[in-house]
């Protein structure tokens, strides 16, 4: 089943508000068909993209907590039950920043430098974690407008094969040669444009989630370090790294 037959389909099924909405997706469909080709990658490229950014942000969203209220909970455990407790909050908190949190009290009976050596380890995993997937997404954003150059290339080609044909050049013989090298540059360009949106949040959303990660660490070894000197940790005010 062509992907012509699957959007005629879509557009029959879904209920139509109104001859203006129906027109805008008779012109779509339309237009889609005369890009050619190329025209189906690109919508495949768009599909999957769209559906890695989805499942990205779930993802991201889960990964972000209130990093000042989990650093309060985390020192306040220590005070009442010492790293066994503080274990128990970092289990029941979910993203990054209480894996490696867990990774740290874990090593914690072995001294400070070892528990900043598997914070440091298993924040490079988590990082590595919070990437996954955006790499597809760099890769998408830069095959959708090649594509559509391609499609460009094609359209170019049947508009001279119909001036060669015709011994003759008109408007009306070349017209859908470069109907179809419009329509395919323009679509790569919207769905680069789209991804390269969602691209863009999900690596500010990283890099907001690994500074999280990194003055999280930096407080949590403090707060190791004062208990080695048998000082209480709850005291402190934690300073807001949520962002």
């Amino acid at each position: 089943m062509s992907f012509q037959v699957v959007l005629a389909f879509l557009i029959q099924a879904t209920p139509q508000k109104g001859s203006f909405v129906e027109e805008i997706a008779n012109i779509l469909v339309q237009k889609y068909i005369e890009g050619g080709f190329f025209m189906h990658p690109i919508l495949a490229i768009l599909i999957i993209g769209l559906g890695l950014s989805i499942a990205k942000w779930i993802s991201l969203s889960k990964a972000s907590i209130n990093t000042r209220k989990f650093l309060n909970e985390v020192k306040k455990a220590l005070d009442e039950g010492g790293v066994e407790k503080a274990l128990e909050v970092c289990q029941k908190t979910p993203g990054p920043v209480a894996s490696i949190f867990q990774a740290g009290l874990l090593r914690a009976n072995e001294g400070i430098e070892a528990a900043e050596k598997a914070i440091i380890a298993y924040g490079g995993v988590e990082m590595a974690f919070l990437e996954r997937g955006l790499v597809w997404l760099s890769l998408f954003i830069s095959l959708a407008p090649l594509l559509g150059f391609t499609g460009t290339v094609q359209g170019m080609i049947v508009a001279f094969d119909s001036i060669k044909e015709a011994k003759n050049i008109s408007p009306e013989i070349v017209a859908g040669g470069i109907s179809i090298a419009l329509l395919t540059t323009l679509f790569g360009l919207i769905v680069a444009i789209i991804l390269q949106t969602f691209y863009n949040y999900f690596v500010s959303k990283v890099d907001r989630i690994v500074v999280d990660m990194e003055e999280s660490s930096i407080e949590l070894i403090d707060v190791l370090a004062s208990m080695q000197l048998g000082k209480k940790v709850a005291a402190g005010e934690v300073k807001n790294t949520s962002k």
